[in-house]
């Protein structure tokens, strides 16, 4: 499944991750969505309440009911979840263990220096994507090959 995400979605969640990213805090922005043939199509850029510190973010037990109640609402799912960290573009423990999305094929894309260096122009190429396995691990995907699975057009 291809993630299609426009340019007006990525600038606004560009925006929130960076206006926290000045407080030096991670962040986390969901991509909200419906499948349209071979892909799902983003429509919908979301921040659920979050617990955050300079290395981590955790979304709390009412966070959580909140989203599943918007999802239910506006019949959307969970596209690909997009984080910032501190430093380097990885997946660390804290992230395998509080990743919001769980199946298999997931995404979860990791943006640097809490993306405060990003732009639209730049977001491929700062972007990490990884994506969890059957296995329930997430692997990077090669920079060659995120095209397959994410549609910045």
């Amino acid at each position: 499944m291809r993630v299609r995400v426009n340019a007006s979605l990525r600038a606004t969640t560009l925006s929130v991750l960076q206006e926290t990213g000045r407080t030096r805090v991670e962040c986390v922005v969901l991509w909200l969505g419906r499948r349209a043939g071979d892909s799902i199509v983003v429509t919908e850029c979301y921040r659920p309440m979050q617990e955050a510190r300079a290395d981590l973010f955790r979304i709390p037990p009412a966070s959580m009911r909140e989203l599943k109640a918007h999802l239910r609402r506006e019949r959307l799912m969970v596209a690909a979840q997009v984080h910032t960290h501190p430093r380097d573009a990885f997946h660390s423990v804290a992230d395998d263990t509080w990743a919001i999305i769980r199946h298999e094929g997931a995404l979860s894309l990791v943006l640097p220096q809490f993306a405060l260096n990003t732009e639209d122009r730049t977001f491929a190429d700062d972007v990490r994507v990884f994506r969890l396995n059957a296995s329930n691990v997430w692997c990077a995907v090669p920079a060659r090959e995120v095209d397959t699975c994410l549609d910045l057009s």
